[in-house]
Parts: C-alpha cells; sequence; structure tokens
C-alpha cells in the first residue's frame, strides 16, 4: 500500500511541475522597435547631438511607460490563454492517508483518485473518474474498493449552444484585440509627447539663439552710441537708453538659458536617460505645407485610430454579454448519461472475499426557477448596456469627425501664420536696418533704433513659435487618426 501511495504521490508531483515552471520562468516582455537611426555621440560628459528620429529610438527602447505597458502584455496574453485552454482536456488528481488510533482497533487508509474533463463547444461535459481505496486494519482487516465513473451532461436550454458556450473565449478574444489597441495607444502617446519635448527643447534653445543676438546687437548698437557720443553728434544721457535695453537683453538670455535645462531635463526624463546627460537637440526647424483631403482623413481614422477601435469592439461585446445573458435566463434542462463500475476485495483472519458491480444511467434534468428575479436582472442590465454602447459609440463617431477637421484646420492655420510670421521677420529686419542706417546719419533717434529691435526680437520668437506649432500639429494630425507608429515605422512586436 505505501508504494502504491508514494507512486500517486510522485504522479502528482510530477504532473504539478509545469505549474511549478511556469512560475518560477523569468518575465520577458517584448518591446516596440523601428528601423535603427544613423549612429550618434554617446551620451556622455562630452555635449552629445540628438536628432529625432534618435529622440525616438531611444525613448522606444528605454522609457518606462512602454515597458511598464509591455510587462502588462504578458498577463493579458495570459488571460487569453486561459480562455482557450477551456476546451482542452482537464486532469485532476488527489492523494490522501491517514492513520487512526481507536480504543478497539487501529487502522491505516489511503486514497487515490483521477478524475478527467472535456468540455465541448456546444456545451458538453464529459467526465471520465477512477478511484481507488485502500485501508488496512490490525483487527478487521484489510478492504481494498476501486471503480471508474463516466458521465455525458449536454444542456440543451440554459448553458447550452455553440454561442453561448464559446461567448467567453470570444469575450476574452475581444478583449485581447482591444489591449493591443490600447498599447498601441499608448506608445503613440508616448512617442508623441516625446516628439513635443524634443521640439520644446528645440524652441528653447532658438529662443536662447535669439536671446543672445538681440544682446549681440544690442552690444554693439552701445559702441555706435559711445562713439557718437564721443564724436559730440549725441548726447551723454541718451545712451541710457540703450544700457537699460542691454540689461534686459541680458535678462532674457538668462531666461533663455533656464529654460533650455528644463525643457532637456524633461526630455531626459522621458527618454529615461540619466538627467546629468548634456545634450542638444539638432534638428532643423522645417516646414512644409501639405494637403488633407477631410473625407479620407475622416475614413482612414475610422480604420486605424485605437480610442475608436475600441469602442467598436465595446459593442460587440455588450451583443455577446446579452446572447448569455438571455440564456441564463432559460430553464435548466439536460440530458445525463453514465455509467460506473466498481470492485470492493476485503480480507481478514476470518476468510477473504470480492464484490463487483456496475451500473448505468440515462434521463433528464429540469430545474425550474419561479419567482427569482436575479435571473431576468442580468437580462435587463446586459440590455441597457447594448442600448448605451449604441449611444456611446454614435457619440465617439461624432467626436472622431470633429476632432479630424479640428486638427485639419488647425495644420492650416498654422501653415498660414507660420507663412505670416516668415514676412513678419524679413520686415523687421529691413526696417531696423535702414533704422540704423538713419542713426549712423543722424536722422534718427536711439529710442527708435531700440524699438524696432524690439520689434525684430518679437517677430522671431513669433515665427519660432508658429513653425513649432505647424510641426507639432502635423504629430497630434498621426496621433488623431492613429497613424503615429506608421509614420516612423515602429513595429509593437506583440505577438
Amino acid at each position: 500500500m505505501n508504494r502504491r501511495l508514494a507512486l500517486g504521490a510522485f504522479l502528482i508531483v510530477t504532473l504539478s511541475a509545469p505549474a511549478q515552471a511556469w512560475r518560477e520562468e523569468p518575465l520577458r516582455p517584448s518591446a516596440p522597435s523601428m528601423p535603427d537611426p544613423a549612429p550618434a555621440e554617446l551620451l556622455s560628459e562630452q555635449m552629445a547631438d540628438l536628432s529625432l528620429v534618435d529622440a525616438v529610438f531611444l525613448g522606444l527602447r528605454n522609457n518606462r511607460s512602454i515597458k511598464s505597458a509591455y510587462l502588462w502584455r504578458i498577463a493579458d496574453k495570459f488571460d487569453l490563454r486561459v480562455s482557450e485552454d477551456a476546451f482542452n482536456p482537464k486532469l485532476y488528481l488527489s492523494n490522501s492517508y491517514r492513520a487512526s488510533r481507536g480504543h478497539a482497533d487501529s487502522q491505516r487508509a489511503g486514497q487515490f483518485g483521477a478524475t478527467a474533463t472535456l468540455l465541448g463547444e456546444y456545451g458538453t461535459v464529459v467526465s471520465l473518474g477512477w478511484s481507488k481505496y485502500h485501508t488496512q486494519a490490525n483487527q478487521a482487516g484489510w478492504r481494498r474498493n476501486d471503480g471508474v465513473d463516466f458521465s455525458i451532461i449536454q444542456p440543451l436550454l440554459r448553458g447550452g449552444g455553440r454561442d453561448v458556450t464559446t461567448a467567453p473565449l470570444q469575450l476574452a478574444q475581444l478583449t485581447e484585440e482591444a489591449n493591443r489597441l490600447g498599447l498601441k495607444a499608448g506608445i503613440s502617446q508616448t512617442v508623441a509627447a516625446i516628439i513635443f519635448a524634443y521640439r520644446e527643447l528645440l524652441r528653447a534653445q532658438e529662443q536662447l539663439d535669439i536671446a543672445r543676438a538681440a544682446l549681440q546687437r544690442s552690444q554693439e548698437l552701445l559702441s555706435v552710441n559711445q562713439a557718437m557720443i564721443e564724436a559730440g553728434r549725441m548726447a551723454e544721457f541718451e545712451v541710457v537708453q540703450t544700457e537699460a535695453s542691454l540689461a534686459s537683453q541680458e535678462l532674457g538670455v538668462e531666461e533663455a538659458a533656464n529654460l533650455v535645462d528644463s525643457s532637456r531635463l524633461e526630455l531626459l526624463r522621458l527618454l529615461a536617460l540619466d538627467l546629468s546627460s548634456p545634450v542638444r537637440a539638432t534638428d532643423a526647424l522645417h516646414a512644409e505645407a501639405i494637403e488633407i483631403d477631410p473625407g479620407q482623413a475622416i475614413s482612414l481614422a475610422e480604420r486605424q485610430q485605437p480610442d475608436f477601435l475600441r469602442q467598436l469592439i465595446m459593442r460587440q461585446q455588450a451583443d455577446i454579454n446579452l446572447l448569455v445573458a438571455k440564456n441564463q435566463s432559460l430553464w435548466d434542462l439536460s440530458l445525463e448519461v453514465g455509467a460506473n463500475q466498481a470492485r470492493d476485495r476485503y480480507g481478514s483472519t476470518y476468510g477473504n472475499g470480492a464484490d463487483r458491480s456496475w451500473d448505468s444511467y440515462a434521463g433528464i434534468r429540469l430545474d425550474i426557477p419561479i419567482g427569482d428575479l436575479s435571473r431576468r436582472q442580468g437580462e435587463v442590465h446586459a440590455r441597457i448596456n447594448v442600448e448605451d454602447q449604441q449611444l456611446q459609440l454614435a457619440d465617439a463617431r461624432q467626436a472622431l469627425i470633429r476632432n479630424v477637421k479640428d486638427v485639419i484646420r488647425d495644420v492650416s492655420t498654422r501653415w498660414r501664420q507660420y507663412e505670416i510670421a516668415q514676412r513678419g521677420v524679413e520686415l523687421s529686419k529691413r526696417k531696423l536696418a535702414i533704422e540704423r542706417d538713419k542713426l549712423a546719419a543722424g536722422r534718427s533717434s536711439n529710442f527708435q533704433v531700440l524699438s524696432f529691435e524690439s520689434d525684430l526680437q518679437n517677430a522671431e520668437n513669433a515665427r519660432l513659435n508658429t513653425v513649432i506649432a505647424y510641426l507639432n500639429a502635423q504629430t497630434q494630425l498621426d496621433l488623431t487618426l492613429g497613424m503615429t507608429l506608421e509614420s516612423w515605422d515602429i513595429i509593437l512586436n506583440d505577438h
């Protein structure tokens, strides 16, 4: 008996080893990828040039939000695996051993059993079980019992039918599809955030250059003023205006330098790099006009936009849940067929014996709930959810169309603003050059030149802001259409 019990325990440990191995298996999340950019300088103590492509590449590799999303995808995929496993055979093992002592006798008892079940796609449950029981008593002797049970249960109303039985699997597959769309949306948002942060660093660097150029012009103007004072062509007190402007420009340079550091830290945070890394954005701020067809853009967004596609999935899930809820409110009518066979052997000082028996059955079981409103409760909630999802889908489609039209209009408006700002810079430069010539000829005032100097600096900042706003509007357009990953050749690698 002890040998048989040891064999049963060995089988249990052996069959449970895969589950233990799964628990100890290290997690190996996937990661998104894109074509490798051109080799860039290493981020070290030297100033490293960083292009926008480099920034996106590093973000895909290092960003913690992306890594977290791929970690959770391991759990999502395992959830789907569990649902798909529902129609595979299941084996359950049980084993026990007990020693007892009483006033009249002492005995040892062992039991081992195995049950295999299989769920069919139409709700059929097939069960096959085997059990063995053994006792050994000092006075009463020994007794052994083993037998096999076989049964088939086919639901005819509640729980029956392929659509109802496979509903959990369909829901799990739709959930997995929604999770993949969520992963796409999350990575797209992160990539867009990196792009926006990179351009903010570019903006800060350009503003610093503009401020330094303005400071240099103020210093040059101060030199001109001092030369004119020495020549007796300007009153000495008029230089105060230039000195005040010079102090203001120095303050502007300090503020711009502080903004560069702040923008650099935000970009490094998104890239999950050392915050002390001295990086410099190197992309040129170049913009070109693009033509967008609103109808094609809306059609593309309906096929690609992750949030809208997830709303469509929620609508499908609501229909499946209603189907299941209707089925659960039916009567429980099942066809049952089964058979069992048992063999009993015993022995003692008075003799040995053996008995063998078998039995089979077939029948119908009907359970009719009366006055139980809870069964209707699920159907009511499911019907309301279907109606609500229809409203949510209509609202999502309208919001999608509005967002696409808004971003298209924004792209067009930003381009026109950029063209106007470009003309403004050119005119401001010409205006300042003319006024400087007039000042040298004694036909203008120091105040007028300083005023035009301020106009030029404002025009250059306006052009900088409009070109970045236009480029950001293009990035927002990709995000709204669900085309961010495709635009950057990013592959999810989420198999």
